[in-house]
């Protein structure tokens, strides 16, 4: 058995379905994101987990007991939130044992955890700081040591680094990453970021209109998206819509341009109409090493990203990017120019509605 368990979990507002039917099973030590846009329901899932919200059905397990209508003192839970919610007039140290203090604990077990605390988020300097002397950062590092001091069994991140500056960020998510895989702490993290939710989780809880989309590994979720939602969501894609020619061998047509997929078409029939994507990056152009789908194209435009180029090409009367790496000696086509492109059947993924 898992040990987090959300079943059939919902949550209404007066006539409003925030989360609808909502079920997720999260291993011990387990880093899970839930990825999605503003009002997609992430947020009150988390909350219906801390215990700020209770389910208006259904019901949550951690290591098999209910805490599904416990308030949140009565649940060994920590939370993150996107405002840091330190006290103004508590130094670094009484901050992080603030928590431990309502415990009751013995001034020398907190005086031994806060600095356990201190010295796993690197501000030994600061510890007698308080926090307007502190950056945006170390303020959140604060705010995870006194979320950690009391050992809870789960860790819940609401948006914890949308405050902060993009290197920042990057640095930061990467500290909260190393410090839950060193005390296996199972953990809940909420982004609209698909950059954080990818680099950060051992799985990622794709989110639209209060259901999950798709839950897989950010390996699955971005190659191999499941609908048009999360296809379109999570990275840059191309999609269009095509005519299914050969369900048996997977072949589609787009204006009299075959494409070819690897996915079973057998519950489509000849002349049904589908959505496909292909990520640009997927697309090359064609060289002495063919791939199954060999596409006469025109070149429409070409945008410097930096490090990638992306080239608008247009097959058939549907427009398709491709990504390739930039560097110096790179041969650019001329656009308006004619040329081939190629793709693997792998690479054409025929979506769910």
């Amino acid at each position: 058995m898992a040990y987090l368990n959300l079943t059939n979990i919902s949550k209404q507002f007066g006539s409003t379905v925030v989360v609808d039917n909502f079920n997720l099973d999260i291993e011990k030590g387990e880093f899970v994101s839930f990825l999605g846009p503003s009002g997609c329901g992430k947020t009150t899932t988390l909350r219906m987990v801390a215990g700020f919200e209770i389910p208006t059905s259904g019901m949550i397990t951690i290591g098999g007991v209910d805490i599904t209508n416990k308030a949140p003192n009565q649940r060994n839970v920590g939370m993150i939130f996107q405002a840091y919610a330190l006290f103004p007039n508590m130094t670094v140290a009484q901050n992080i044992g603030f928590g431990l203090r309502i415990r009751k604990e013995s001034e020398s077990a907190i005086k031994e955890r806060v600095q356990e605390m201190i010295n796993l988020i690197n501000l030994e300097k600061h510890a007698d700081k308080y926090p307007y002397q502190l950056s945006g950062g170390q303020q959140q590092r604060v705010a995870l040591a006194r979320a950690l001091a009391n050992r809870p069994q789960v860790l819940l991140l609401d948006e914890p680094l949308s405050a902060l500056d993009a290197k920042i960020r990057v640095s930061l998510r990467a500290e909260i990453r190393a410090i839950q895989k060193r005390l296996g702490i199972t953990a809940i993290f909420v982004t609209h970021d698909q950059e954080e939710a990818l680099s950060i989780s051992d799985r990622v809880v794709v989110m639209y209109e209060g259901k999950a989309e798709q839950v897989g590994t950010p390996f699955e979720i971005y190659n191999f998206p499941k609908t048009q939602f999360v296809a379109n969501f999570v990275g840059s894609l191309n999609t269009a819509t095509a005519e299914v020619f050969d369900p048996v061998n997977g072949i589609l047509h787009i204006d009299g341009v075959q494409f070819k997929s690897a996915q079973d078409l057998k519950n489509k029939k000849k002349g049904d109409e589908v959505k496909f994507s292909v990520r640009p990056e997927r697309f090359s152009f064609v060289s002495e090493q063919k791939k199954d789908n060999v596409l006469d194209c025109t070149i429409e435009n070409i945008t410097f990203l930096g490090a990638v180029v992306r080239i608008q090409v247009k097959i058939g009367n549907a427009k398709f990017n491709m990504d390739t790496f930039n560097n110096p000696f790179l041969e650019l086509p001329m656009v308006g120019s004619q040329r081939q492109v190629t793709c693997s059947k792998q690479a054409v993924l025929v979506l769910d509605d």
